[in-house]
């Protein structure tokens, strides 16, 4: 597999939504960081990523990510976490785990692609 020539990082590609104030937007690159080793694999200009927040500090309060990738589907989280916090990284481990489920989901059946395939010839009889 070949090296994406200009990765996707949290920092280059999240948006602040509705609830959030770009005075937020360091904070929550800060805890998105870990995200940027599953992001790599793919290109900056092709990738978004937005998280909002409705009815912040309410009792009801939803945190929503998105992420868009070239060719793939809109991956969606959300996180109805009370605590800010635990909600931000609610829905940062939940996109990480449906980006690696979408990534397993691309490769081949059981790696075959790496497994020798006998030849007839190389077969005991």
């Amino acid at each position: 597999m070949s090296a994406v020539a200009n990765p996707a990082t949290v920092a280059e590609c999240l948006r602040v939504g509705a609830g959030f104030s770009q005075g937020d937007r360091n904070w929550i690159v800060e805890q998105f960081g870990t995200l940027d080793a599953r992001l790599a694999a793919f290109h900056a200009d092709s990738t978004e990523l937005e998280v909002s927040v409705k009815d912040r500090e309410a009792r009801g309060q939803k945190v929503t990510l998105e992420c868009w990738v070239s060719g793939g589907d809109k991956i969606v989280t959300t996180s109805s976490e009370e605590d800010l916090h635990a909600a931000i990284m609610d829905v940062r481990d939940d996109l990480r785990r449906r980006l690696n489920d979408a990534k397993t989901k691309q490769e081949p059946r059981h790696n075959r692609h790496l497994r020798e395939i006998p030849q007839p010839a190389d077969l005991e009889v």
